[in-house]
């Protein structure tokens, strides 16, 4: 679709969007309406937008309930937050040649934003919501999953998803070890703004880091990463 296209014409390859959602709209405005900005003109996005935000969380957190029925909430919460932010969703919108399509005004289209995270994200969530207005939740279900898909986590990203702490704990207790020894060094500043030192030891591997932040648990957090690099680079 060409620049002129985006400035304001029809969305004359609708029919490509369509084969790659999996979906024929019965009503092309709901389409031509998700990927409209609001630099455009009315009828934008926005509405549907805020649509669309609620029912992609509720359909990743309905797959991932799904995918991994022994994960608890805390794991899958952070699964659903990697899968549902501006730089996934902008991502997948790219796959989708989302940009080509968007509607948007002659201040946004010269400034580049069909480029834009923050556009390009808002127009998915748009276009969800337009599916499910079209199609029902089925329909919206399909389109998710079909843009999703090659987001969707396996065991290695489960695994980087855990901070540094509960990293470091597993692969000690898969080593049979004991679990690492966290000590306050120093507390600094204000009570408003109190900097925390925290020494991180490891005896068995002799490795101990120390690590800051505005709270303990930031900085244990920050301490645990470090004796895991460190780790990491003598085991390469």
């Amino acid at each position: 679709m060409t620049r002129k296209a985006a400035r304001g014409g029809e969305v004359s390859d609708l029919a490509e969007l369509e084969r790659r959602l999996g979906h024929q709209f019965r009503d092309p405005d709901l389409a031509r309406q998700a990927l409209t900005h609001r630099s455009f003109g009315a009828p934008h996005n926005e509405r549907l937008e805020f649509l669309g935000d609620s029912l992609l969380n509720c359909a990743v957190a309905t797959i991932l309930y799904e995918r991994f029925p022994q994960l608890p909430e805390g794991d899958l919460s952070r699964l659903r937050a990697a899968l549902v932010n501006q730089r996934s969703l902008s991502e997948a919108a790219v796959k989708l040649g989302l940009g080509d399509r968007l509607r948007l005004g002659e201040g946004e289209l010269k400034s580049g934003g069909f480029r834009r995270e923050s556009i390009l994200a808002d127009a998915l969530e748009a276009l969800c919501a337009a599916l499910y207005l079209d199609g029902g939740l089925d329909a919206a279900r399909l389109g998710m999953l079909r843009w999703l898909e090659s987001g969707l986590p396996n065991e290695q990203l489960l695994g980087e998803l855990k901070d540094p702490k509960t990293q470091l704990q597993e692969l000690l207790q898969a080593r049979g070890l004991p679990l690492p020894r966290y000590s306050i060094e120093s507390v600094e500043g204000e009570l408003h703004a109190q900097l925390f030192r925290v020494r991180c030891e490891v005896e068995p591997l002799n490795a101990r880091a120390e690590g800051e932040g505005s709270s303990r648990r930031r900085a244990e957090q920050a301490a645990a990463a470090r004796v895991l690099e460190q780790f990491r680079l003598e085991h390469e």
